[in-house]
This record gives structure tokens, C-alpha cells and sequence, in this order.
């Protein structure tokens, strides 16, 4: 089986997902389009070359309906010939891009491949696919669930108290996380990965000053008197301080075979190396991510000791606090220049924003195993490896 490498990754800064944010009079389709235009400006390949592109977007619907990847590669001035589709695994949409682009490359299927994602949250409101009334779920589900599912927040919640994570302990990891990507912005190590559009070059939702007594006036964001009386044992300490915000943004790397590097002349800078998926309890929903960095070393016949850097996206700060409880992990080697609670959490675009990310922290650092896992509504959950090269 061939092996799998990326040889480019970008992605746009991250604006917040609002009407007056940074980035929302870009329509989503030239979000993503900025993103692959870039992708082959700096890779130098010929765009007729691509045998696919990939993008994960989460609300397709209005602005981002319609495969919105194919139209986002025509407006890129990508020859009509190019394919494209559009994959919904939910937050993790656009790391299940790069999983099946690079399983592509790995069979046989493609040999020149992009991986990349998009969510315009200001322009397509989150749950925007959801009419009011609508039941996603239908009566299987409500006869499996007796108890009935709950929103993400509520999730959050429920893996604070199971865990227990105080507040005080979610405000610092937000506050870190805030700090390490102020500081990863003013030494430059974001410049290598982001496209500046219209003027934007700095993600939007990063705040230097922030501290544990700041994010102390926090009202809780999802008190409901219903979910208190149905799980008493929450203590509402999941804010809008450390969970991630909503935002615009885009992100793509473009994935291919050493043999086929070699011949166009690219640098690989790192090989995907193992990946997992997994299913979870749909309550609690959110720890997906413990089972599969479980499942993911296992395949790549690796130990935690053997992962340089962990990208662990941060929808929210308990998410990542009790995967580290259950792991092990070590907080310094995690989302070293800041995660989605300071860089922002545009959906669909998320997965592959945290590839970009840890190949070029890879890099930096001399590094040479990072690991990349993702939580997801409905209880999933991806991971993969990747190795410097």
C-alpha cells in the first residue's frame, strides 16, 4: 500500500461568526475557494492534476448548500474537470475529508487529492438545516433513548460533573489557551498557515488580556431549569468563556503519495500515518475523542509517550480536561499555540484548521508524531497521526 503525505496546508484567519465579524461579507463558497486557490499558488501544482476534492461543511443548507466544495473549486479557477463532493460528520467533517482523502491516496484511488472544509456561522447560523419543529432524530431513536438526547452544552455540563472539572479549573484552560495563541501569533508561527483575506490576518476571536477573573462574570450559557431538575448533579460552569465561540473560516491541505511528491517536485512535511473513528453514548456525547486516541495509537502501534504534540480540539475546555484526565496525557504537549477556544471553531472548516495547525507546529518544533482527534454530536469521534517528514 502506497503511503500518504501532505505537501501543503493552509487555511483563513478565523473571523467571528457575526454580522460585524472580521470575515462575514465573505460568502462561504469564497471562504473556501480563498483556501484552495492558495493551496495551489504555494504548492505550485497544476490544479488539473487533482483527482478529487473533498470538504467537510456541518449546516448545508441556503448559503452552504448545493456541494458547496464544487463550487468553491470553480470560483477558485479550478479546471471544470475537477470533482469535488461535501461530507457532514458534524464538527469533525473536514478531518473525515482528510481520512478519506488519504485512505484514496493510500488504495490506489487518487493520486493528487485536497482535504479541506468551510462554515460561514454568521451567514449560516448554527442548526440553520433544522427547521423549527423538525425532529432530526426520528421515533428509532426515541424508542432507543427513552431519556431523550440533549444540546452539546448540556453534554459539556454533564462531562464536567462527571469528571469534576470546576470552574475555576475550565477558566485557566481557557485563559491558557488564549494566551498561547497571542503569543503564537506575535512570534509568527501562525504565518506559514494562514491566507490573509481582505485585509484579515490574525484570528479574530484571540484575546491577550483575558484572565480566570474576567471569565469569573460569566453567566453560565446553558442554564435551563428543565435539564437542571432532569441532572441535578450539574453545576453549570460551561460559559461562553471556555467553550470555543462560533466564526467564519476556511482551511485545505492538499495530500499525495511520496512516489508522486517526488515526481512533481513537492516537499512533503508530514505522512498520515493511522487513523480511527468511534461511536460513543449520544448523551454525554463529547467523549468520543478517549476511545478513539485509545483506538488510533493501538493501530499505529504507538504508546501516549511516543506523540510530540496533541491536537485536541476545543469545543469545549471540558472536553479536553477529562480526555487528559482519562489519557494521561501531557497539558504541555496539547494545542501548543492555542486552541478553538482562542482561534475559533468554524465548524466544518475545524478538522482541517487542526491538521494545518499541527503540521507546521511539527515543523517548528522538530517534532515527529503529533496526534489530531476531534469530538462530535451524536457521539463520534476521529483521531489520526501524522509524522514529520
Amino acid at each position: 500500500m502506497r503511503d500518504a503525505v501532505v505537501v501543503e496546508a493552509v487555511r483563513t484567519p478565523m473571523g467571528k461568526g457575526k454580522p460585524n465579524g472580521a470575515l462575514a461579507h465573505v460568502h462561504p463558497v469564497e471562504l473556501l475557494a480563498h483556501t484552495l486557490r492558495t493551496l495551489v499558488e504555494r504548492s505550485g501544482v497544476d490544479p488539473a492534476l487533482i483527482d478529487d476534492v473533498i470538504g467537510g461543511t456541518v449546516d448545508q443548507v441556503g448559503e452552504q448548500a448545493m456541494n458547496t466544495t464544487r463550487y468553491a473549486l470553480l470560483s477558485a479557477g479550478f479546471p471544470e474537470s475537477v470533482p469535488a463532493t461535501t461530507v457532514d460528520r458534524q464538527c469533525g467533517s473536514s478531518q473525515q475529508a482528510v481520512h478519506f482523502a488519504a485512505q484514496g491516496v493510500m488504495a490506489g484511488a487518487y493520486d493528487l487529492v485536497v482535504a479541506c472544509g468551510v462554515e460561514s456561522m454568521s451567514r449560516v447560523p448554527m442548526w440553520s438545516n433544522v427547521p423549527p419543529g423538525a425532529d432530526p432524530f426520528g421515533p428509532g431513536v426515541a424508542a432507543r433513548y427513552p431519556q431523550g438526547l440533549v444540546p452539546q452544552g448540556i453534554s459539556a455540563e454533564l462531562i464536567a460533573a462527571k469528571w469534576s472539572l470546576s470552574r475555576e479549573r475550565m477558566d485557566a484552560f481557557a485563559v491558557s489557551s488564549h494566551r498561547k495563541a497571542a503569543t503564537a501569533h506575535a512570534a509568527g508561527r501562525f504565518d506559514a498557515e494562514i491566507a490573509p483575506l481582505d485585509g484579515v490576518s490574525h484570528d479574530e476571536c484571540v484575546r491577550p488580556d483575558s484572565s480566570v477573573e474576567v471569565l469569573a462574570g460569566l453567566r453560565p450559557a446553558y442554564h435551563d431549569p428543565a435539564f437542571a431538575e432532569r441532572f441535578p448533579q450539574i453545576g453549570w460552569n460551561v460559559t461562553a468563556g471556555n467553550a470555543s465561540p462560533v466564526n467564519d473560516g476556511a482551511s485545505a491541505v492538499l495530500i499525495t503519495s511520496g512516489d508522486t511528491a517526488a515526481r512533481l517536485g513537492l516537499r512533503p512535511l508530514a505522512r498520515l500515518h493511522s487513523f480511527a473513528v468511534t461511536g460513543s453514548d449520544p448523551l454525554l456525547m463529547l467523549t468520543g475523542v478517549v476511545p478513539a486516541t485509545e483506538k488510533v495509537l493501538r493501530r499505529a502501534s504507538l504508546s501516549l509517550g511516543d506523540i510530540d504534540l496533541f491536537e485536541v480540539n476545543e469545543a469545549f475546555a471540558s472536553v479536553v480536561l477529562a480526555w487528559q484526565r482519562e489519557t494521561g496525557a501531557d497539558l504541555a504537549k496539547v494545542n501548543v499555540h492555542g486552541g478553538a477556544i482562542a482561534l475559533g471553531h468554524p465548524l466544518g472548516a475545524s478538522g482541517t484548521r487542526l491538521t494545518t495547525t499541527l503540521v507546521h507546529a511539527l515543523h517548528e518544533r522538530g517534532a515527529r508524531y503529533g496526534l489530531q482527534t476531534m469530538c462530535e454530536a451524536g457521539g463520534l469521534a476521529n483521531a489520526m497521526i501524522l509524522e514529520a517528514v
